[in-house]
């Protein structure tokens, strides 16, 4: 209340305190524009004063145009106050501490070529939008809510929401994995739970162990915590076991991270007998693994192949990373930990310390759209899409495109190694030119001295990946531009393009190829 705090002086006209006191409070911003003012009749009971001197205090500040009384309605302030700042700067760029840093420098958003309206961009490897069955989803939501009511919208558990959980377990017995003494954490995609294991699980200069090549964003975040990343080289049945047990005796590492099912971006599958020698090994020198359960969905050529934690039966070795974001709502943001129970307990903490909780809301729905068999239908239905439009661009790369290999069995993306030492980076300049994007391959890769860190792989294990071949790539211990991993690879993300456009788009590639290698 604006008069609870005016003292009334003896010494000066009222109606001059009650305008001063006015004055002071839309200076000092207590009373703003259109505020509403107490009553002439309710400020003389409340200082217990003649009304007569509130009417006059009032009328002076009416007639300066600072309030306006309006019939019937009451008496606001007409102003703006004077807003008072008391300017300082921070150059919050030397406040940033590796982590950031590292996180920035490695934001291909930013530091990647944009994407303008009107390309053909086959940049990304997201499912195309109009094969959702939004009829379904908006039946979900209203099951969602029928069910749960306001529920949806007050806190919920850091956990996950239990039916959905419940689901996941169903989901993941059905590939076999045996879930006793297991349970399952849900988080906001692949991103918010790897960080969270890695985050948890692991300290500065730990080594973790990778395929060559591998998920750009988990690369970015294990570069992030300062860890040391070293990569095995992958043939097409998968990790190369020799290479792979070398790496394993050689640097200890804390952790193996693997993406067995459509490898991002090889688009490599390992094999089933491939991934049982992977396990073992891993199981042998007692360096646990995390899956990432990648497009596991989408296989083109048979049936999909049991993860790796199938092979662990009651043990506690693998730590499983599930999300359907790439073939279904990824801004949903929904993914699943499934790890050791008392790790989940941890790990639960960790994410309730983060952010809480995940969307209720959208775990839900996605619940209620998984039930109804609506999920299922839909894997059906776009499977036959994509396999389409996967053996379209495989035609037009085997037509235009002069590859020394290329890899991909499944999943949205295909992966080309260029012959002749062709830099993508340059070729990516000039199909940007003729408005055509793609995402050059050096991304995948551990081109660690592009942060001007030690480099720590040996000559054995940067290596890359062909059909029939292993190709050797030297060691890297000093940043060259012209000699990045992987600068002669390029993968090709086609979700999203038309198969107009993806026809036009691999054409123009393939004519700029040509034109660096007539140069």
């Amino acid at each position: 209340m604006i008069f609870s705090t005016l003292i009334i002086s003896k010494s000066e006209p009222i109606y001059i305190q009650i305008e001063r006191h006015i004055l002071t409070g839309i200076k000092s911003g207590e009373l703003k524009k259109d505020s509403k003012l107490p009553s002439t009749r309710e400020v003389s009971k409340i200082l217990n004063i003649s009304r007569n001197s509130v009417i006059s205090a009032y009328e002076k500040l009416e007639s300066m145009g600072i309030i306006i009384t309006k019939k019937g309605i009451g008496t606001f302030i007409s102003i703006e106050g004077e807003n008072e700042s008391y300017e300082y700067n921070v150059d919050f760029l030397k406040r940033v501490n590796c982590y950031g840093n590292i996180l920035n420098e490695l934001d291909i958003v930013k530091k990647e070529l944009p994407y303008k309206k009107g390309m053909i961009s086959f940049k990304s490897i997201s499912p195309e939008s109009h094969l959702f069955n939004l009829d379904d989803f908006k039946r979900s939501l209203l099951d969602a809510w029928t069910f749960e009511e306001a529920n949806l919208l007050n806190y919920g558990y850091a956990k996950g929401y239990k039916p959905l959980i419940d689901y996941f377990f169903d989901y993941m017995k059905e590939k076999r994995v045996v879930t006793t003494n297991k349970d399952i954490l849900i988080t906001n995609g692949f991103t918010e739970a790897f960080d969270i294991i890695i985050s948890s699980l692991t300290n500065k200069n730990d080594v973790i162990l990778c395929e060559e090549p591998t998920h750009n964003t988990a690369l970015k975040i294990m570069k992030a915590y300062g860890l040391k990343v070293v990569q095995v080289k992958l043939d097409k049945e998968g990790l190369d076991l020799d290479s792979l047990e070398k790496a394993l005796s050689k640097y200890n590492p804390k952790f193996g991270y693997l993406i067995p099912s459509y490898n991002n971006p090889t688009g490599i599958v390992t094999k089933t007998e491939r991934r049982k020698e992977i396990y073992k090994l891993f199981r042998k020198y007692f360096v646990p693994i995390i899956e990432d359960g990648f497009n596991e969905e989408l296989l083109y050529s048979s049936s999909p192949i049991d993860p790796i934690a199938s092979l662990c039966g009651n043990g506690n070795g693998v730590i499983y990373i599930g999300s359907l974001s790439k073939i279904l709502f990824p801004g949903l943001r929904i993914g699943w930990i499934l790890g050791d129970t008392k790790l989940i307990d941890i790990l639960e903490s960790v994410k309730r310390g983060r952010n809480i909780h995940s969307s209720f809301l959208d775990q839900s729905t996605f619940y209620y759209y998984l039930k109804s068999g609506a999920f299922s239908r839909y894997v059906k239905n776009v499977r036959k899409y994509y396999r389409d439009k996967y053996n379209l661009v495989m035609d037009m790369i085997k037509k235009y495109i002069p590859y020394e290999c290329i890899t991909g069995e499944g999943g949205l993306h295909i992966f080309i190694k260029l012959k002749n030492n062709i830099n993508t980076r340059e070729l990516l300049e000039l199909c940007y030119k003729n408005n055509v994007l793609f995402m050059p391959g050096d991304i995948f890769y551990e081109n660690t001295s592009n942060l001007n860190i030690e480099t720590i792989n040996s000559k054995e294990n940067l290596v890359s990946c062909c059909d029939d071949e292993i190709i050797n790539i030297p060691e890297f211990a000093q940043y060259n531009k012209n000699s990045l991993k992987g600068k002669n690879t390029f993968r090709i993300g086609f979700g999203r393009v038309s198969d107009e456009d993806i026809k036009k788009g691999i054409k123009i590639i393939g004519d700029n190829i040509k034109y660096l290698s007539d140069q």
